[in-house]
């Protein structure tokens, strides 16, 4: 059924692209109501409009609180046109129905992310216009709702078509776009309200996202995928795509577990690369071009069609190298105008830049059916003081730290997880594995297969505790000379006693890193 549009109630903070849906209801004569800085846009566009206050006989008061919140509006909006009770009393009232809401919300995710005034934040939650658009989405047979701009010229469109009428699929597509928003929106104040209180775990857990765009497709070409972002968060994901194809849903995935490893790469130039999202080769050092030919010589056959994410910027000399290679992705903090030059050359190398991204997520969320699981991120950091040395050798300082770097890199493995090290550089990595000895033996194989010289006095860390002795017999016969490992496994006084019969050093760090 098409509804004829007489009345419109238009309250806006985002006044864009309002020109050509006024210029329509111009055309079909649909009376404007409006109040504040929406009443005054119209006005000064030069367009008939009736002041909100005019219109109800009360004026707006506590501060502009309230506004739209008045039986007049509200019956407009919600009555059956279709129901003769509903009509009498509508008539006997003197109402005269709305059938059209354009709404858009206060910027609250603008205020969050500028103020830290809580009195300023809560008086940007929105009451009125989320109520016109709740009672507008109800009432979708008789009232159409648009809460985008983006959405203006759909609407510009179908009166157009209708002759100054909505059809009923429209307003059940605009009808689903509100309730969602209303969602969306409240979902977003009750976070901040669980942030501001410091609840992580709330009784009703509410997750929120705005489509960002609609991806080619997901894992797989019959899976159809796309990708959100929260409006607390950069609207771009704090990233430049600067060249190439547009990214896949693979390639979002694997960028996101390289900038979750580079995040914590802080001290040196650090190289992060990824297949498949996981780790396959991480190098920290002073030198950039070394960190990089470090981290992909780790396993240059997993690296192909790979992913790389760096903390430093791009020069020739670095774009010469990583031109040497196929990659899906390379992200970095900024690039050389020379290097740009030289990486656009393969046009279908997507160039990201990474320089104003940061890390805001303190929780990660694994769904399933219907439900989710919700845990904090693993943040948490291996200081000296939580090492304990369980052997008869001690570690030199220099170890000390090569073992904290190869211990952090594990956390970012798949369990079962064993990272092989030498020189703050991976040479070895076992990921993902059910047998805790089937990820040492392939960290070695790697190791042996791509840089054979390295693996003899190098640094083997495991995510958690060896449950038997013969994992670590094999890193031992490898030629490791240092196992760093949580400890808290039954066998731990026979595998301590392995380690001194072979002359290793081996620490426990009481922190296991599972990473299912």
């Amino acid at each position: 059924m098409n509804v004829k549009i007489k009345n419109a109630l238009i309250s806006i903070s985002d006044k864009e692209n309002i020109i050509p849906l006024l210029r329509v209801l111009e055309k079909f004569n649909i009376k404007i109501i409006s109040s504040g800085g929406t009443f005054s846009t119209i006005k000064k566009l030069g367009y008939k409009c009736t002041e909100l206050s005019k219109y109800t006989g009360f004026k707006e008061m506590l501060d502009g609180r309230v506004k739209t919140l008045h039986p007049k509006v509200h019956a407009g909006i919600l009555h059956d046109r279709q129901n003769r009770a509903h009509k009498n009393e509508m008539s006997k009232s003197n109402f005269p129905p709305i059938d059209l809401i354009v709404v858009n919300f206060y910027p609250f995710q603008n205020i969050v992310r500028k103020s830290k005034s809580a009195k300023n934040i809560i008086e940007n939650i929105d009451i009125g216009g989320p109520t016109m658009v709740r009672a507008a989405a109800k009432n979708f047979n008789n009232v159409t709702i648009i809460t985008n701009k983006n959405d203006y010229s759909d609407l510009v469109q179908e009166l157009k078509k209708n002759k100054g009428k909505t059809s009923l699929k429209f307003r059940e597509i605009m009808s689903s776009k509100a309730f969602g928003l209303t969602a969306y929106y409240d979902a977003m104040i009750a976070n901040w309200f669980n942030n501001k209180l410091k609840i992580k775990f709330p009784e009703r857990k509410t997750i929120f996202g705005r489509r960002l765009k609609k991806l080619r497709y997901g894992e797989n070409p019959h899976q159809e995928s796309s990708i959100y972002v929260n409006d607390y968060n950069d609207r771009e994901l704090n990233f430049a795509q600067l060249h190439g194809k547009e990214l896949s849903y693979n390639n979002y995935n694997d960028v996101f577990a390289a900038l979750e490893v580079l995040d914590s790469l802080k001290n040196k130039a650090g190289t992060v690369v990824i297949k498949h999202a996981n780790p396959c080769g991480v190098s920290e050092s002073k030198d950039p071009l070394i960190s990089f030919k470090n981290a992909y010589q780790c396993d240059p056959i997993s690296a192909f069609g790979g992913v790389i994410a760096c903390n430093y910027k791009i020069n020739k000399k670095i774009a010469i190298e990583i031109n040497k290679n196929f990659l899906e992705v390379i992200a970095a903090k900024k690039f050389d105008r020379d290097a740009l030059e030289i990486l656009k050359r393969k046009k279908n190398l997507r160039i990201i830049d990474i320089s104003k991204f940061k890390f805001k997520s303190l929780s990660s969320i694994k769904n399933f059916d219907g439900s989710f699981l919700i845990q904090d991120k693993n943040t948490i950091i291996l200081n000296k003081k939580r090492l304990k040395c369980v052997t008869k050798l001690k570690p030199s300082k220099k170890e000390l730290d090569e073992i904290k770097f190869a211990f952090k890199i594990c956390k970012y493995i798949k369990s079962n997880a064993i990272v092989i090290c030498n020189n703050f550089s991976t040479i070895g990595i076992g990921a993902g594995q059910p047998s805790r000895l089937d990820s040492c033996k392939i960290a070695i194989n790697k190791a042996n297969k791509f840089q054979p010289k390295k693996i003899r006095n190098s640094i083997a860390a495991s995510d958690a505790f060896f449950p038997f002795a013969d994992g670590v017999k094999v890193l031992i016969k490898s030629g490791i000379k240092v196992i760093v490992q949580p400890g808290g496994s039954i066998k731990d006084k026979e595998i301590i006693n392995l380690a001194n019969k072979a002359k290793i050093k081996m620490l426990f760090t009481e922190v296991r890193h599972f990473n299912h």
